[in-house]
């Protein structure tokens, strides 16, 4: 008999994997920062419940800095691109 597997998708709150990451200290910091459009996936900005999984890219902007991320893990990423930006 053929047994068929199904691959679980994990599924993260977004302010919560931000902080999880510790892109951000806390996580009502991240909440701030996702209200304020500051966390974007192919130019739509997320809500701070919005349900990221493994494998999306995100663009965060930070005070000094932009990071392209790829969630790589419940609390991994890896740095697709830094931009860094003129105060």
């Amino acid at each position: 008999s053929k047994h068929s597997y199904i691959i679980q998708e994990v599924f993260m709150r977004l302010d919560k994997y931000l902080a999880d990451i510790r892109i951000v200290k806390r996580r009502v910091v991240a909440h701030d920062m996702c209200e304020s459009g500051k966390v974007m996936r192919n130019g739509m900005a997320l809500k701070p419940g919005h349900e990221i999984k493994i494998g999306d890219t995100l663009d965060v902007q930070l005070a000094k800095k932009t990071l392209k991320i790829t969630v790589s893990g419940e609390k991994d990423f890896e740095v697709i691109q830094e931009t860094i930006r003129e105060s």
